[in-house]
């Protein structure tokens, strides 16, 4: 996958191991997935199994600069919905989802928690940071392999500011505030203007205009496609699609895909 406004890949981001994993049947699709969608230019950014239409695999995926589009959903269902067939990581029928990771999207990269800094998060810990394992605030940067949060969730004896080390983060996701939505809005217009620019599809910037940072870009809403799978649904057989979603990601339960 290459950036639209260089033509080049950034190879450092789109091989930037995750920080935040799945355990359990997640994990083992993740180990499927994540190396197909790399090689296409990809980056996996969650697995969510449900028990939603009987069940349901949904991958979160993104471009190495934060965007997705519709044809990006379909590049990564006609790639993956076979190997996975093969690979038979889950032993009963599904439906596969492809998404991008929405608004309110996981953080699961150090490069996510640098480029959201500012922004209100809530965070869960696989292993307990000071008796608690929950928290809430605004992401004050990265220092070292943790990082830095101002609580708003604070009791009176208790300090405002924690470091919470990577590793040890379970989930942590973006909570939905206008300030987010505004930011997330402006930057999938400077992406989709700046891909048109490139396609030859708009005119170019005037020379004066300053160019968006494709690193920090961000589509708005999930990108989807719903696509039926052809063959009949036997027993041990796996059917494909993707499906809409809407812009809040859920419950925040680290356990999901166990």
């Amino acid at each position: 996958m290459t950036d639209p406004t260089t033509g080049s890949v950034d190879i450092d981001l789109l091989a930037e191991p995750r920080l935040v994993v799945e355990p359990g049947v997640a994990a083992r699709v993740s180990a499927v997935a994540g190396p197909v969608l790399q090689g296409l230019g990809y980056r996996l950014v969650r697995i969510k199994i449900s028990a939603e239409a009987g069940c349901t695999v949904q991958i979160m995926a993104e471009r190495p600069d934060g965007t997705m589009q519709i044809e990006d959903c379909e590049a990564i269902s006609r790639a993956l919905s076979p190997v996975l067939d093969i690979a038979d990581p889950i032993e009963r029928a599904y439906r596969l989802e492809i998404s991008s990771p929405g608004i309110d999207r996981p953080l699961v990269r150090r490069t996510d928690f640098e480029r959201y800094a500012g922004h209100l998060v809530k965070i869960e810990m696989a292993v307990a940071h000071q008796g608690r394992k929950r928290f809430r605030g605004h992401l004050a940067g990265v220092e070292g392999d943790a990082v830095r949060l101002h609580r708003d969730d604070i009791r009176s004896d208790e300090d405002a500011d924690v470091l919470l080390v990577m590793e040890d983060i379970s989930d942590a996701r973006l909570v939905l505030t206008d300030e987010l939505v505004a930011e997330s809005m402006r930057r999938g217009k400077q992406a989709e203007r700046e891909l048109k620019q490139n396609l030859g599809l708009a005119p170019p910037s005037p020379p004066h205009a300053k160019k968006s940072d494709p690193a920090k870009s961000n589509k708005p809403k999930p990108k989807t496609l719903n696509k039926p799978l052809k063959k009949p649904l036997p027993k041990n057989t796996k059917k494909h699609r993707l499906a809409a979603q809407g812009l809040p990601g859920g419950e925040f339960d680290p356990t999901e895909g166990d």
